[in-house]
């Protein structure tokens, strides 16, 4: 997938580049800096990063990474959070814009990054990743690479907002199961806070036989590219937007009788903007249905229903609650 959310120890990763939250001077630094120098082999990436000189904050560059499963080790200085008001989060936008551009002109397939600054340097973790979100998303946008966000701790993703409060607040209840259990059912509902109603409570009509079988045609694959068709979009939007590799949109693309996984399917829906009612209706054509009694399914559910489509917040929530990512 082009974004991934991965549990793991940054210097175990395998990647083309790995990104180090670098001191500005040519020295070892503390937590993640320490870490890749210790890892990489300290002495010879330091040598060749004192060739490099001071690096301003916000501006990245590359040394070899040695004994690291890589190719490069981009070494960006961001920012140490002072309030707010000192460009702070302007110049940690600039750390994931030059590390990748810079990761591109290296031609790296695939990047591997901390949450950077949100260590020892204090910046907000929700605002943090907020800004490495929109930085990344803009860049896989226009290009075609594997960026990996590496954390030890899936509370690093302090989510922050209504949106997010609510979903603690619905996942975190231990009667939250019983009570989706009764409210849980097709369509949307924003009066009861979004969850969907049971068909009869819609007033749904009944579909005869010959209707049904009518259907039986028009499979997850037809459904998917009409919708497409209708929302005037092309295939690279759509793909991007869901966060699943080109080749594997491709074998959809070329497949009538594709069966998606189930996640892919979400995420499709999710990048077509699809309502409850039509996410149902899509995922029903490959086989699937969201339960009220799976917690994946119940976060997939929470923000569909509120009409929230950021793929990459959306995976965030998913990972912070133990949950595969969508692709």
């Amino acid at each position: 997938m082009p974004l991934k959310i991965i549990r793991e120890d940054i210097t175990r990763v395998h990647a083309d580049a790995i990104v180090n939250t670098a001191n500005p001077e040519p020295v070892v630094g503390r937590g993640t800096d320490m870490a890749l120098y210790l890892a990489a082999g300290a002495e010879e990436m330091l040598a060749e990063r004192k060739k490099i000189g001071a690096i301003p904050p916000g501006r990245a560059a590359a040394t070899g990474a040695y004994c690291l499963n890589a190719r490069y080790v981009i070494h960006t200085v961001g920012p140490e959070w002072r309030g707010g008001g000192f460009r702070e989060r302007e110049i940690l936008g600039e750390c994931y814009a030059n590390s990748l551009a810079l990761a591109d002109s290296l031609k790296c397939k695939s990047a591997a990054f901390p949450l950077i600054s949100a260590g020892i340097y204090g910046f907000p973790k929700a605002e943090a990743l907020s800004v490495a979100f929109s930085e990344i998303g803009r860049f896989l946008l226009s290009h075609d690479m594997t960026v990996i966000l590496a954390v030890l701790d899936r509370d690093v993703f302090e989510m922050s907002g209504r949106l997010f409060s609510d979903l603690e607040d619905l996942v975190g209840e231990k009667e939250a199961a019983a009570r989706l259990r009764w409210e849980y059912g097709a369509g949307a509902n924003a009066a009861r806070g979004g969850l969907p109603l049971r068909p009869a409570e819609q007033g749904a009509r009944s579909f005869s036989l010959d209707e049904a079988l009518g259907t039986k045609e028009d499979t997850f694959t037809r459904r998917l590219f009409r919708l497409i068709d209708e929302r005037g979009l092309d295939d690279v939007t759509v793909y991007k937007r869901a966060n699943i590799d080109r080749k594997l949109f491709s074998g959809i693309r070329c497949k009538k009788n594709y069966h998606p996984k189930k996640k892919t399917a979400v995420a499709l829906a999710i990048a077509l903007e699809l309502s409850m009612d039509e996410t149902a209706d899509l995922l029903a054509r490959a086989g699937y249905a969201l339960s009220p009694n799976d917690r994946f399914d119940v976060i997939v559910s929470h923000f569909i229903s509120r009409r929230f489509y950021n793929i990459w917040e959306i995976n965030a929530a998913l990972f912070r609650y133990g949950e595969q990512t969508l692709d």
